[in-house]
């Protein structure tokens, strides 16, 4: 059989029934079958800032990373600074190649014994063969195959939530970036305050086994709706958070996509992670492009890989782009030239021949309402 020929089969994850049974129109996405909406994207898009939305991510990678030597193994990764993580405390970090482009972006948890790491689902396999090159032997690296993972965003998701877990202390010692062990209808359930919608919420890992009992009892709350991809990518476009596969890629670094908050202090200055020549260069001469938000005039959205003008000059690309249901406008992310990345520089983007006014503008679009 040529290599033409090899069909890679579209997986399903442990909810593809549940969400077939509630009318999810299912399209492929880093190669599983998700819902991209139920209702329509802007309905849902609205319920989850008013109310609360249970989104399915349990296509994402959930790691464990454990053994002797796991701390300073990470290290020589990531450039992140485990001293400075706290238990059950969630923190944004990346992975970078050893030209300091972006292979990933993830969240890593120190638990009792070891790291939980969350990663993108379209790059789970390379992360895993990445970090399995990188560390050592005496680092063992699991992956939690048998675990789901839900979010459940919005203003209301706390209230939803609350009703429906029990554990040693309550749901509202969680703020920001915080997380604890709970139990929900009886199964483990570690759960994070955090996501990717800028509103408040929780990310909920739980055995697969599990998960539909939990989506439906959770569901049953009547704040709360399943929401689809859709409106996944409008809110957490709205929230100025980026996207890997678009917004972050291997061609850029944490520098120029204007992330430096994932590079901790002390390892700015020390180095010893992969990739770290380029970022400490790059953080010492800057770079030649930056990652900005746009703003557009009329109504018209623009979608990524349109480019971006300054008079006649091309000075960007669009990463992300589309029309924000909060904003009533259209809103888009790109990498433009640093001389172009001020707030208020008015630019042009091209659409099909059709230029369409644009202004840099400062991230969030909407401003984030997560519980500190």
């Amino acid at each position: 059989m040529s290599e033409e020929e090899i069909e890679i089969e579209t997986m399903t994850l442990p909810l593809d029934g549940w969400h077939r049974a509630r009318g999810g129109r299912m399209v492929e996405f880093a190669g599983y079958w998700m819902p991209v909406q139920y209702e329509g994207i802007m309905a849902e898009h609205e319920w989850t800032r008013t109310s609360a939305g249970l989104f399915d991510v349990s296509h994402m990678g959930q790691l464990f990373v454990s053994g002797e030597g796991v701390e300073a193994a990470l290290e020589a990764v990531l450039p992140i600074d485990l001293a400075t993580l706290k238990p059950f405390g969630p923190r944004y970090s990346m992975l970078l190649d050893e030209n300091g482009g972006i292979l990933d972006d993830l969240m890593v948890t120190r638990w009792n014994s070891g790291f939980y790491l969350v990663v993108n689902g379209a790059t789970k396999w390379d992360d895993i063969g990445t970090l399995r090159e990188h560390m050592p032997d005496e680092v063992t690296m699991t992956h939690l195959e048998d675990s789901a993972l839900l979010a459940l965003q919005g203003p209301k998701a706390f209230a939803a939530l609350e009703r429906v877990v029990t554990g040693e202390y309550p749901l509202s010692a969680l703020t920001f970036m915080k997380g604890g062990q709970f139990k929900i209808a009886g199964a483990d359930a570690w759960i994070s305050r955090s996501g990717y919608t800028g509103e408040d919420g929780f990310e909920i890992a739980v055995p697969a086994e599990n998960v539909a009992e939990i989506a439906d009892l959770i569901c049953a709350r009547p704040e709360v709706k399943p929401i689809g991809l859709g409106a996944r990518d409008s809110l957490r476009l709205e929230a100025g958070l980026p996207l890997y596969g678009h917004d972050l890629s291997p061609e850029h670094s944490p520098v120029d996509a204007q992330l430096l908050f994932a590079v901790n202090k002390r390892r700015r200055s020390e180095g010893g992670f992969l990739g770290a020549d380029r970022v400490l260069r790059e953080l010492a001469e800057g770079t030649p492009q930056k990652l900005v938000g746009l703003v557009l005039e009329g109504r018209q959205a623009a979608r990524e890989g349109a480019e971006v003008y300054a008079g006649d000059r091309k000075v960007g690309v669009l990463t992300s782009g589309g029309f924000s249901p909060t904003l009533g406008r259209p809103i888009a992310m790109a990498y433009v030239d640093a001389a172009q990345a001020a707030d208020g520089t008015a630019l042009e983007i091209d659409v099909r021949g059709k230029r369409l006014p644009a202004q840099v503008a400062p991230m969030p679009f909407v401003p984030h309402r997560y519980h500190r």
